[in-house]
């Protein structure tokens, strides 16, 4: 390892990155949670791949955020959570300085990921999930910062 590649802690996370929030109509959503919570919206972009129009909502300077998820269509990922479970928390982030080595270790260790390779998360994170059956019943995306700090 290279004094440049980062560090995987023997714990593997480093912090709680987000917490998914699927729901039917994102500007509706960013109001809510501006005006009850006061969270105001620092990243919002369109994920073709995944299917999604998202916001991410900072949790003061805490380095975490909410993440807001609306589906482009109803036969998306978060489409499809809508309509069999309502609006409400679809998954849960974890920080990670090394997604390829995390993703092997939890492997090893009998966890199901869902991507064979790592694909393109918000603000150009990598990312990967640990289905729901590996991971107590819910699901788990990791999620290593682009090199510019994403969000």
């Amino acid at each position: 390892m290279s004094a440049t590649e980062p560090l995987v802690p023997a714990h593997l996370l480093i912090a709680i990155d987000h917490v998914g929030i699927a729901v039917p109509d994102l500007d509706e959503a960013i109001s809510f949670y501006s005006s009850l919570f006061g969270l105001e919206s620092v990243h919002e972009e369109t994920n073709d791949e995944q299917g999604v129009r998202e916001a991410m909502l900072a949790v003061g300077d805490s380095g975490s955020f909410i993440q807001l998820l609306a589906p482009l269509s109803p036969d998306t990922t978060i489409g499809k959570f809508l309509a069999k479970n309502g609006q409400g928390i679809q998954q849960l982030a974890y920080r990670v300085s090394d997604l390829d080595v995390v993703s092997a270790t939890l492997r090893e260790r009998g966890a199901r990921l869902l991507y064979d390779e790592a694909r393109t998360g918000t603000g150009g994170s990598r990312v990967n999930f640990v289905h729901p059956k590996d991971a107590g019943g819910v699901l788990v995306e990791l999620v290593e910062p682009a090199t510019d700090g994403g969000h």
